[in-house]
Formats: C-alpha cells, structure tokens, sequence
C-alpha cells in the first residue's frame, strides 16, 4: 500500500486538492446556467467520482505488499472493522447532503458566494474538531488565526454578494421593494416585455417562447455562449447579458430568492463540518470502537466505503427527483436522463475532479493532520477565479465591489497559507 508520511507530500496533495475541489461547483454551474437538469448533471456526476475511489483503492490500496498494520485494501475486506466503515458510510452520505445543496445554492447566490459561505462553515467547525480528533498535532497558534482569516473572509464575502447585487440592479434597472420587484406593468405591455422568474428580469416575449422550446436540454440553445458560458450578443456584466443568462438557465423559481439561496448554502456548510471529522474517525479510531487487534481502515478502503454511500444515496436521492423534482424544476425520467447527452462530458469530468480532490484530501489529512486539509476548503480562490473567467460575475462592476474582491481574495490566501502551516506529523 503507498503510503504519503512526510508533511511535504502532505501540504502539496492539499494544494492539489484546493484546485480540485474548486473547479467542479464552476462546472456545475456552467451546465445549470446553459439549461441542463441539475438533476441529470448529478446523476453522471456521481458515477465518476465513484469510479475514482474504486481505481485508487485498486491501485494505491494494493501498492506493495499486506501487513498486518497497514493491509491492502482487498485484504480488509473481510476484516471486522465494522464501526470504522460505519463512519466512513457516515461521512458520505454528510458529504452527499453537501454536495446536493451546494448545486442548487449555486443558481440562486452564483458560484463566489456559495463557495464563501459554505467553505468558511466548514473550516470552523471542522477544522476545530478535527484539531481534537488529531490529538492537537496541528500548531494552534498557527492554525486558529487560519480559522479567523476564513470567518473575515466570510464577513467580507458576504458585503461583496451585496454590493454586487446592487450594481447588478443598477444595471437592469431594478428597484428593489423588499423582496419583490417593483417595475411597471405598463411598460412591460407595451414594450412586449416578459419577466424573468429567477430575478425578475424584463425580456422580449420572442426570447421566452424559444426557452421554452429549446431550453430544457433537448438541441442547443438559442443563446449561443461565448467560449464556455459569454454571450455573442452582450458583454459580459451588461444588462442584455445579466438577462440572458437568466433566460438560458434550468433553475427559475419566482417564489424563491436570495434568503432561500442562503438557508440552502448553510446547510450544505453545515453538512460539510461532518464528513471530514468522520472520515478522520474511520481511519483513525480516535473512540477506540475497534476491537483489539483488529487494523485502523487504511486511508484507500476508508474513501472507498465513503465514495460508495455517496453514491447509492445521490443517485436514490436524484432518481426520485426527477419523477418529484425541487425548487420548481420540470419533471424528467430515467429514459430521458440516458437520452441526455448534452453536457454529460463535463458532467462526467466534474465528478472525476471531484473524486481526485477527495481523495488527495484524505491523503494530505493522514499525513499532515486532517485539521490542517481543511485548508482546502478555501474554495473560493480557485472558485471566483472561474466565477470572473467563465460567468463574468464581477465584470463591470463598482469600485467598492472591487475593493472588496480583492480583500477577501487576500484574507483567503492568508488563511490556506497560515492553515497549511500548522500542519503536523502523525507519530501513530
């Protein structure tokens, strides 16, 4: 079995795993935003990131010869370490409730915010729990700071949503009335203008009924994007872009809107501080639940019970989503899933960029402490870099969205570098 032991290995897994693990949400919301089901995005999503716990428990759990300390991953099998695989089961089916709220958060708060919030949860109550769970190998003094820096960046995140959102309004011409939209019905008639249910838009009734014949996945879009996710038609941050992409996209609900958004990103947080800290007992027994004699789950076998619940529970979850779909989506079914090829390539990398983040996670956790992997919760420096790149999120913008921007750009540097800083070596 390969085992990664030195704090090196450990710190550069992390940073492969921050890349991962903040590319794909930015392709989640690519797909959702070009009108494919979140539902059918999900569904491919979660057979590649299991295919990728299978293929390292295949390769890196079988490296080298058993021991009895550390056994292959065939070989613990059939060992009694029931209360260990419990809590590896445990954390993904935590990571699958996170996951499934993260995809539905990204329509109605976009990518940056969702990112922010979620990720500034998890690093505060998991990080601390794992601090304990890791017998305090992480250097406190290094790595509390960290865990500050990500509640800041979180405060600053959270005026930049925002501020954003009110230069967005400038530019439809929105004023805002609580939270309703008040524009006039009058022009809206005469104009031949429809309202877009997702922020309450103005667009040319020609625009909607081609959605309607086009947008639920079935040919291209009318709109067709620029390099992944532009508009030919409409600089990204104008007001024509701003409506279009709310035109184009899967998820509109009228009744919903930002405060839905938010209860939604809090709970995928919320269940983001369980996976890790389970994990961490699944392969660590910090509760003493083994019996004696009986080897700790190595960190292959602990991911691919873990990879395995998230699977059989996302893909019961979805497929009785798309006959009672949520958050008003159209109803699908199994066959018009398997008819639906459009995305499914980048459905399918999303979820192997995922696996292969989870899993270098998991490696870096077990060498440099788990408390310190969760520096790779600092998603959204990676995630707002796609957020500007792709979806043009902050384009044209005020001067004090910008300041803001970068302020919380450089609050989560310092927290990922103060975080990974703190990390230890596990003498067990």
């Amino acid at each position: 079995m390969y085992v990664v032991e030195e704090k090196g290995g450990g710190i550069a897994l992390m940073v492969a795993a921050l890349i991962l693990l903040g590319t794909w949400p930015a392709i989640f919301n690519l797909l959702e935003r070009r009108g494919r089901l979140p539902i059918h995005t999900f569904l491919d999503y979660v057979f590649t990131n299991f295919l990728i716990a299978i293929i390292f428990a295949l390769t890196f759990g079988q490296i080298g010869h058993s021991t009895p300390e550390t056994p292959n991953f065939i070989t613990q099998l059939s060992q009694n370490n029931g209360p260990s695989v419990g809590f590896a089961l445990a954390g993904g089916v935590f990571l699958c409730i996170g996951n499934i709220a993260t995809q539905y958060s990204l329509a109605f708060v976009g990518l940056s915010v969702t990112e922010v919030v979620a990720s500034s949860i998890t690093v505060v109550g998991g990080t601390t729990i794992n601090y304990f769970l890791d017998g305090r190998i992480n250097r406190a003094e290094i790595l509390f700071p960290g865990v500050f820096c990500f509640l800041c960046a979180a405060a600053t995140g959270a005026v930049l949503h925002h501020s954003n959102k009110s230069d967005q309004d400038k530019k439809l011409g929105i004023v805002r009335k609580g939270n309703a939209f008040d524009q006039s019905r009058q022009r809206r008639e005469e104009g031949g203008m429809s309202m877009s249910p997702a922020l309450g838009v103005e667009l040319p009734n020609e625009d909607l009924a081609l959605k309607q014949k086009y947008g639920n996945g079935d040919i291209e879009d009318p709109v067709k994007p620029s390099a992944l996710d532009g508009n030919a038609k409409a600089g990204a941050g104008t007001a024509e872009y701003l409506a279009n992409v709310e035109n184009t996209r899967a998820l509109k609900n009228s009744k919903a809107g930002p405060l839905v958004g938010l209860s939604i990103t809090v709970t995928a947080g919320l269940a983001y501080v369980i996976f890790s800290p389970a994990f961490n007992l699944a392969v660590n027994d910090q509760w003493h639940k083994l019996d004696e004699g009986v080897p700790h789950l190595v960190v292959y076998t602990g991911f691919f019970y873990f990879s395995l619940s998230f699977y059989v529970v996302a893909t019961t979850v979805n497929i009785i989503w798309l006959y009672f779909p949520p958050l008003g989506l159209p109803k699908s079914s199994i066959t018009a899933y398997l008819k639906d090829w459009r995305g499914r390539p980048w459905a399918l990398l999303a979820g192997a960029i995922c696996g292969l983040g989870n899993g270098f996670q998991f490696m870096g956790g077990q060498a440099a402490g788990y408390a310190a992997a969760d520096s790779v919760q600092a998603l959204p420096l990676v995630s707002t870099f796609w957020g500007i790149l792709l979806f043009g999120e902050y384009h044209r913008s005020s001067r004090k969205t910008y300041i803001l921007l970068v302020a919380m750009l450089l609050l989560f540097v310092a927290a990922v570098g103060l975080l990974m800083g703190s990390a230890g070596e596990r003498n067990d």
